[in-house]
């Protein structure tokens, strides 16, 4: 609960996607992708940014998210669970696989800011 104004703090995990997670029971294994916390470049003044500066947003938002991959690892040992890559991505998105516990326990994280489920594209034509 959010002291402030007493309202419930939204979840990190969709309600659509947690009604599937129910349906597979806590030992499942899932695969889903966890946006870490990570701080951004910061204001860019409206400006488009140059090649050099796009690549620096790039690094300092993995450096960033990278910080909170001990707290991350932790959990998915405890559940079972493992990264599907070495490193964040340029959004600080990181595919995994775990329990569904364990998927639960990484949205309680204060290093996770939301957990997506892991869906494989289709053509849609």
């Amino acid at each position: 609960m959010n002291q402030n104004n007493h309202q419930p703090e939204p979840s990190k995990i969709s309600a659509e996607f947690a009604a599937r997670l129910d349906a597979f029971g806590p030992t499942a294994m899932v695969r889903a992708i966890v946006l870490l916390q990570a701080a951004g470049p910061g204001p860019t003044g409206g400006r488009r940014q140059n090649a050099a500066q796009r690549e620096a947003a790039v690094a300092a938002v993995r450096e960033s998210a990278t910080t909170a991959l001990p707290a991350i690892d932790a959990l998915l040992e405890n559940f079972g669970g493992h990264r599907l890559a070495d490193r964040p991505d340029a959004l600080g998105a990181l595919p995994v696989e775990a329990t569904v516990a364990g998927i639960r326990a990484l949205g309680a994280s204060e290093s996770v800011r939301a957990v997506l489920e892991d869906q494989q594209v289709h053509r849609i034509r």
